[in-house]
């Protein structure tokens, strides 16, 4: 048997001699396949190669310490009983081990290279006009609550929540701790293809 010996091997073969028809075909497959987007744990592969690495084990389920994590009911086709985040129940809370990534016994999800300095949930979006510091109102409930910390949010002279987008992981802690109704910040999920 010959061996590709150039760098990279098939894989990189094919890419080459391939590779937009193949990508063009792969997001139409995704976008027959994946009928439903859902907001994986963190680590999560890209949703298709997820959807075909994920075992359905639930050990991310087990080892969430906040209990967010969720499986995607039957009626869920191919996603079925693979984990989400339910944002619904609780913000991920940005565990600095990530121990749903941890305990994945495939590849689908993984701690990514820096942990989370290396990995977005999703972006949070700041609505000022909802702010009760723009209203008077003393409060740095989601500076206080931010688990990344000054990385991510912090209060600026005038008392008003200043979001650093490039330290923030998209958790969403800081969306559950605003007293504002509704929240002055506002979840955007990362859709990973």
């Amino acid at each position: 048997m010959i061996r590709d010996q150039r760098p990279g091997g098939r894989r990189e073969f094919l890419r080459e001699s391939v590779g937009q028809w193949i990508e063009k075909a792969i997001d139409n497959t995704e976008d027959r396949v994946v009928t439903e987007r859902y907001l994986r744990p963190p680590g999560a592969l890209p949703e298709m190669a997820f959807l075909a690495a994920c075992t359905r084990c639930s050990d991310c389920v087990t080892a969430c310490p906040p209990k967010v994590i969720r499986t995607v009911p039957t009626k869920g086709g191919l996603a079925a009983g693979t984990p989400y985040l339910d944002i619904r129940r609780g913000p991920c809370i940005a565990c600095e081990d990530m121990p749903c990534a941890s305990v994945c016994p495939t590849e689908a999800l993984s701690v990514p290279d820096g942990g989370w300095l290396g990995y977005r949930l999703g972006t949070i979006e700041f609505v000022p006009e909802r702010c009760v510091t723009y209203r008077g109102t003393a409060c740095q409930a989601c500076a206080d609550a931010c688990p990344v910390g000054e990385r991510a949010l912090v209060m600026d002279d005038a008392g008003h929540p200043v979001l650093r987008k490039e330290g923030c992981v998209g958790c969403g802690v800081c969306i559950k701790a605003c007293i504002s109704v509704p929240p002055s910040l506002e979840f955007r999920p990362m859709v990973r293809r």
